[in-house]
């Protein structure tokens, strides 16, 4: 087995541990038929609004900053699909992914990308900073390395509750050099918190190189070693893998076990914004990863394998993604921007 030539060094390790996956399938993590096809759709759904969003972007509609999600939506599918109702959610900037998988409604997520007054946060939080309390999602922030303290905080909530929740703590391979992220994991490690801090590693922070940027760049998972958390590095293009990682290690916080990080090595087809050319990379690599390592091409191959689904099904979900995504920014375009007033309000508790 040898992998393509003009991938990366970290790319080619995926590409082998997938081909060796694939001739020792018994030992693959699986998924139920079920399974495989609602990560499909939610997956699809990620990567068709993320594209609708860029495109709205480009036509002006959306302003701001506005950081895109596409090729990593294994990642929060996967260990989305660990949880259970009333666990938490809060990740960075690049949320809207996350948002969709915790089940908030596409119109009302492209709404708030529009300014608009059915948005989430009533048009005035943007790309970057959307809550949903009712879908125990705490927020998008624009903060590198917020989410971990805010993480901390929630799961220190729950056990001081009692009431049995896990909080899933989102940031990138950049934030795990953040010194907020260590104060967090020595208070989740002194009281057993009830939290999973998942760094997205899609190799390039804003646009440095994770070589270049974090000593020992080949093993962030050991970043809490030195407090007492385990960790593991999990293949994030495989949704199966990332659900199986997610599920052992959710499982063990809520059994009272303490923190655990998750390094998910994944990768960012677009820049790191919309304003961000990414000329740090090469379109070699990109294109490499794209036609090797897709998670959306992986899991579709596999549901064509296991003959979960047909051709023919698989392209009806694709139209009904796009047509919901397309009716998403319908609404988002139409419906009406905030009153003046709503400057004034939700400022103070």
């Amino acid at each position: 087995m040898t992998p393509p030539p003009t991938l990366s060094p970290q790319a080619a390790n995926l590409w082998l541990e997938d081909e060796r996956s694939r001739q020792a399938a018994g030992n693959r993590p699986v998924l139920t038929s079920e399974d495989e096809l609602t990560a499909y759709r939610l997956m699809l759904l990620i990567r068709r609004f993320e594209e609708k969003a860029g495109q709205l972007y480009g036509m002006g509609f959306i302003g701001g900053f506005c950081h895109l999600y596409i090729g990593q939506e294994a990642v929060v599918v996967g260990m989305q699909a660990a949880l259970l109702s009333g666990d938490q959610v809060v990740t960075t900037y690049r949320d809207h992914g996350h948002m969709l998988a915790c089940g908030m409604d596409p119109k009302r997520v492209m709404a708030e990308l529009t300014g608009r007054r059915h948005g989430y946060a009533k048009g005035k939080g943007g790309s970057m900073h959307m809550f949903s309390p009712e879908r125990y999602f705490y927020g998008g922030h624009g903060i590198v390395g917020a989410p971990a303290p805010l993480g901390t905080g929630l799961a220190f909530a729950n056990k001081y509750r009692g009431n049995d929740r896990v909080c899933l703590t989102f940031f990138g391979e950049g934030a795990a050099n953040q010194g907020q992220v260590y104060e967090s994991f020595n208070m989740a490690s002194l009281w057993k918190l009830p939290v999973i801090y998942v760094i997205e590693n899609n190799r390039y922070a804003m646009g440095t190189a994770v070589e270049r940027s974090s000593a020992r760049a080949e093993e962030l998972y050991n970043r809490g070693s030195v407090f007492g958390i385990p960790g593991e590095q999990v293949d994030g293009m495989d949704v199966a893998a990332v659900k199986a990682a997610g599920d052992r290690a959710v499982a063990g916080a809520r059994a009272g076990e303490g923190p655990k990080i998750l390094e998910m090595l994944t990768y960012r087809y677009r820049g790191h914004s919309m304003s961000d050319p990414a000329k740090y990379r090469t379109r070699e690599e990109v294109q490499d990863i794209r036609e090797h390592r897709d998670p959306i091409d992986l899991l579709r191959k596999r549901i064509l394998e296991t003959g979960h689904a047909s051709e023919d099904e698989l392209k009806e979900i694709d139209r009904e993604t796009r047509a919901r995504v397309n009716e998403a920014a319908e609404f988002a375009q139409s419906d009406p921007e905030p009153d003046p007033s709503e400057l004034y309000t939700d400022v103070t508790a």
